[in-house]
């Protein structure tokens, strides 16, 4: 279920690719209609399995609420914008792989927090993430760039914004759910996008490729993903869930070479690799502490 989940998150990705650079959308627009869609029908869910006080509980604490919003808006849509942004500037590959450079930002900021130096395991994951950076920007030419510096900015933002709306939700997702949570935090972040690009404000090719394609972000590669990852979550751990996720920069990665034939160098395949040894460092020491 879990590699399903993230396989699909990775088709979406490519399929956002194309989108970007073929038919000429928005990221913008697209993330409102991704995430206001998604929220949507994922609240309109919830209230007709638990009902209505169930699903809006959440606003009756004034707390709660304003937590909510400001997940809404800088984890939620900033990690969604971030992410459609840096592959419309470079490719799926690199926008994820970039993303999943969180963990390390999760391990630096959990560290400063503690005061407590990371242990020997995550400061070689740190490392070695950075090594696959530099691999995966450079393509083995030290001296310049081989992707777009936009890409590779929106790509490092990215992973912050993951990390910020993986660890700061945690209190409201044991009130209220992670369906509840995710709900309403993909409504408002994208109601918030859509302030800036409004859903029925569409520019770009359209033809039925272009919207099929938008439909299979929306909701294969949104709604569903997420609650496949979710519903996996009863069977497995976190830790593991996390390793298994690696599914989606592999998917990704795959997809753009073979399908949009965009090349991949041993140095962007060893930066690759890099960063996907880091993730499963740290989530194989996540799971020995918990252990």
């Amino acid at each position: 279920m879990v590699l399903l989940g993230a396989v699909l998150w990775g088709v979406s990705g490519t399929a956002a690719q194309v989108l970007f650079q073929r038919d000429g959308l928005n990221p913008a627009w697209l993330v409102s209609v991704r995430m206001t869609t998604s929220g949507l029908l994922l609240l309109i869910a919830l209230s007709a399995r638990f009902g209505f006080a169930h699903t809006f509980a959440i606003w009756k604490n004034k707390r709660d609420a304003f937590g909510i919003v400001l997940l809404g808006i800088i984890g939620l849509l900033g990690v969604q914008y971030s992410y459609f942004a840096s592959i419309r500037y470079g490719n799926a590959a690199t926008g994820t792989l970039l993303q999943y450079l969180g963990p390390i930002f999760i391990t630096i900021y959990v560290a400063l927090r503690r005061r407590r130096m990371p242990s020997v395991k995550q400061l070689t994951a740190v490392l070695i993430a950075l090594l696959g950076v530099l691999f995966l920007v450079t393509n083995g030419n030290w001296h310049s760039l081989s992707i777009a510096p936009l890409a590779v900015v929106w790509g490092l933002i990215s992973a912050i914004t993951l990390a910020f709306y993986t660890l700061y939700p945690a209190a409201l997702l044991r009130t209220y759910g992670a369906s509840t949570v995710m709900g309403w935090g993909m409504l408002i972040g994208g109601i918030g996008m859509s302030l800036m690009a409004p859903p029925w404000t569409f520019s770009g090719h359209s033809g039925p490729g272009t919207w099929f394609l938008v439909g299979f972000v929306t909701l294969f590669g949104t709604l569903l993903a997420f609650y496949i990852y979710i519903a996996s979550l009863k069977y497995i751990s976190a830790s593991e869930a996390s390793l298994l996720a690696c599914g989606e920069p592999l998917s990704a990665t795959i997809l753009t070479v073979a399908i949009l034939h965009v090349p991949m160098s041993w140095s962007s395949i060893l930066g690759a690799i890099c960063i996907l040894t880091t993730v499963t460092i740290l989530a194989r020491s996540k799971s020995e502490q918990s252990e």
